[in-house]
């Protein structure tokens, strides 16, 4: 299966990427390249909606891991929105990402973002 990447730039410290169709070992390269050449170094939040990902394997979630990572150096965080319910059951059962980072909604994913730079900016 293949993956199709897009992102939508909130503002200059949010990155929203929307993945669509399968995280896997063919396409976890495509992933990682795509936040290496499009994610700007000064972007501090990552969100990566699932809602259209139907498959994650072990190469997936490790292309998480290191986004993650990277993220976390930078002094950022990287969180997961609308996980399909495939994805969610992986989450779950791998528990591979912390649960308090993954958003059952937009909206919640958008109030937990909000809430955290605003405490950075006061």
């Amino acid at each position: 299966m293949s993956l199709q990447i897009d992102a939508l730039t909130g503002n200059q410290n949010r990155v929203t990427v929307f993945l669509n169709g399968s995280l896997d070992t063919n396409t976890s390269p495509q992933f990682e390249e795509f936040l290496k050449r499009e994610v700007d170094k000064s972007v501090k939040y990552l969100a990566i909606d699932l809602k259209d990902l139907h498959y994650v394997s072990s190469a997936g979630l490790r292309a998480f891991a290191l986004a993650r990572r990277e993220f976390a150096h930078r002094e950022g965080k990287v969180v997961f929105a609308n996980p399909s319910p495939q994805v969610a059951k992986v989450f779950e059962i791998v528990k591979a990402i912390p649960i308090k980072e993954v958003f059952s909604s937009s909206e919640e994913l958008d109030a937990y973002l909000d809430k955290i730079q605003t405490g950075v900016s006061s």
